[in-house]
Order: C-alpha cells, then structure tokens, then sequence
C-alpha cells in the first residue's frame, strides 16, 4: 500500500535522538529550547512554546487569550476536530465559518457576513482560528483587518504548513496573528513523532503558555506568592498540564529542521508532477493562491462526479483496492455524532458539504518515488474512466 502521508527519518536524525539517549537528559534538557529556538528563528517569530501536540499548543493558546465560559470560538467545517475541540475543552462554545471554494481554506467573504450578523446580535466570537488546509495560508491580512474591526483574538491553526510561506515571510510569524501552532505528528512536513509548538510575539503569552504547559509550577521566585522556602522550592499558581515535550523528541525535530526547506521543495516538485499529469482527467487539482507558498502537507483533488459513472466512494475504495492508501481530509467537523448532540445539523456549511462530497487526499511525502507516483495517477485514470 503507498500510504498517503509518510515521515521522512534520515541517519542523521537517528544519530541525533541516539545523542540524546546517551546524554543526561532524556525529557526536560537543553535540546527542547534548542528546537524551541531553532523553530522561533526560522519562522521569525520572538517566541516558541514546544508542546507534546499541536493539540495541546491549540488548548493552551485558546486559554491564555482568556477563552471560557461564554465565550465563543469560530473555526472552518474542514479541518480536523482539535481545532474546534480546543475551544470545548475551556468551556466555551464553537461555531463554524463556510470554507472558500478555491482554496478551501476559512472563507474571509464568509466570516464578514457572519461577524456583521453576530454583532447585531450581541454575540461576537472571542477567537477566530483559521486552519491552513494542506499547507496553504489562509487570506491573514483579511482575517485581521476583520479582528481590528470586529475585536477577535486569531490563533492560526499552522498545523499543516511550517516551511510555507505568506506575502513572501514565513508562516508563523505572527504577524497577522496572536498565536500560531505548528503540528509534528509523524505524517506532517516534519516531525518529532508526536509534538507541536505554540509561537507568538507577545512575551506574557508566552511565558503563561510555557506555565500552563508544566502543571502550572513555577520556580521563578518572582512569581511565588512568598519567598521560596528553600533552593528545593517551587509552587503550583495555575491549574496547568502535562503538556512538555521530551528532548529525545526534540532532538528529532532539530535535526529535521535542517532539512525543513529541502523536504518541502520535495514536495512542490511531487505537485508539480500531479498538476501536469492530472489535467486530462475528471478531476480538480488544488488552486494555490499567488500570496501563498504551500507547505503542501496534503495533496487534495476533487472528482467531477458528473464526468464519471462512478460515486465518490466507488472510486475512492477502488483507488485503495489497487494499493492506493489515498484518504479524505476532512469530514466536516459539525457532522461529527458528537457535535450533531450540540445541535449542528447537515448542510450548515454548504461550501464545506460541496468539499466533502467529491475530496480525495493523494500520496504526497518526500520519499514518494517517481514510479510510485506514476501507479497513482495510472490507477486513478483508469478507476475515473470506468
């Protein structure tokens, strides 16, 4: 089976967990800042918070901008379920915004109309977090020119797209956000096996994100209620978690930093290929905007169903059948059982459902081989011309 995503681990980048392993420190130890620093530097963002997912990063990020409680966070429909997850688990409630239908990213149009109506009705959101599908940035200037309107708070959802690039500078830096969160899951451009990371410019974030991330302890004298009782002394000032990223974890991620650029020009050229390739076929390749450059963490195209006798999941299950392990990024969140039970019902984001209907995900990873790419786009020629 040709997987759909697939990290890619160097000798180098065992050689450096092997360090790790033989150094004194297996979790909490200098290569966790080292990582911290190298990403922060890269992206150009003053600080950088590693956590143990990009789930984590997205929950501490949603609290230290003071989401709880009847509050409300928007997010789009097609992502996966911790961008709107991070908002329950403060206890605040979720809304979705309709996705555009080229990029399938947030729909800055959409969020517009819905913000001048949750205005006249006294219930404007507290954050707005925008995901960048597939590696692709969202329209940021819009999205904040909209919050220096409207008042939101913006936590972009990076989770697909460290390497990628917005108006030229790299994404996470923060410009046109309050915080941005990075994914390492073993699929993602890079990874740490399981891992993500928190960057913001703002230093009190960040220093209560860094809190928030480790039980909430501290053993900064200055931030205890009274003078430390001893050099063994620290104290619990929030109700944090366990959040930290170990160092043989970190390790990992430093040293595929190296590669970051390496491994997402990897990427645009296996794109590159599908777009030329695909074009004669019943399908839709991704559009790229000419403000972006995609960390194409996915490849996603869409089927022209009326050009073919077959359904969505007819040629979906025929392209696995024949070795192809494509899959579908995403179901749209509010279909989930889960948020069905909170009252979201089908069709309430009709871009998003027309998204769904026909979304295939290809392989797309650095070690995919030009003969393997060939077998993908030779099998879906000939399951879309049944």
């Amino acid at each position: 089976m040709i997987p759909y995503g697939r990290q890619d681990i160097s000798e180098a980048d065992i050689q450096a967990v092997v360090e790790v392993l033989r150094s004194d420190f297996l979790t909490q130890g200098p290569t966790v800042p080292a990582f911290e620093s190298a990403v922060a530097g890269y992206c150009g963002a003053q600080h950088a918070i590693a956590v143990n997912s990009a789930t984590s990063a997205l929950h501490i990020a949603c609290l230290v901008l003071g989401v709880g409680p009847g509050d409300v966070v928007w997010t789009s429909p097609i992502t996966f379920v911790a961008s709107a997850n991070c908002a329950l688990y403060c206890g605040a409630q979720v809304d979705f915004v309709d996705i555009d239908p080229h990029t399938y990213n947030l729909s800055v149009e959409r969020l517009a109309e819905k913000l001048a109506q949750a205005k006249k009705a006294g219930c404007l959101p507290k954050v707005v977090i925008p995901v960048h599908l597939c590696g692709q940035p969202c329209n940021m200037a819009g999205i904040h020119a909209l919050s220096q309107r409207y008042g939101f708070k913006i936590i972009e959802d990076a989770s697909h797209a460290i390497g990628g690039k917005y108006r030229g500078e790299s994404i996470g830096n923060c410009r046109y956000s309050d915080i941005a969160v990075f994914s390492f899951h073993p699929v993602k451009i890079i990874t740490t096996g399981e891992g993500g990371m928190a960057l913001t410019n703002d230093e009190s974030l960040a220093k209560r994100m860094e809190l928030l991330r480790s039980h909430g302890i501290t053993r900064d004298a200055d931030e205890m209620t009274h003078a430390p009782d001893g050099p063994w002394y620290y104290q619990q000032i929030r109700l944090g978690f366990n959040y930290r990223m170990t160092d043989l974890q970190a390790a990992l991620g430093l040293s595929q930093m190296q590669r970051l650029d390496e491994i997402v020009a990897k990427r645009h050229a296996i794109a590159k290929r599908y777009d030329q390739q695909l074009t004669a076929l019943p399908v839709i390749v991704p559009w790229q905007h000419a403000d972006s450059y995609s960390g194409l963490h996915l490849y996603v195209i869409r089927l022209k169903l009326g050009e073919i006798s077959q359904t969505h999941r007819q040629v979906f299950e025929a392209l696995r059948n024949e070795g192809i392990g494509v899959n579908l990024h995403y179901i749209p969140i509010y279909r989930q059982p889960y948020y069905e039970g909170l009252g979201f019902k089908v069709g309430q984001c009709p871009e998003a459902e027309d998204y769904y209907s026909a979304a295939v995900s290809l392989p797309m990873y650095p070690g995919l081989s030009e003969m393997q790419q060939n077998k993908v786009i030779e099998t879906l020629r000939q399951v879309t011309s049944k």
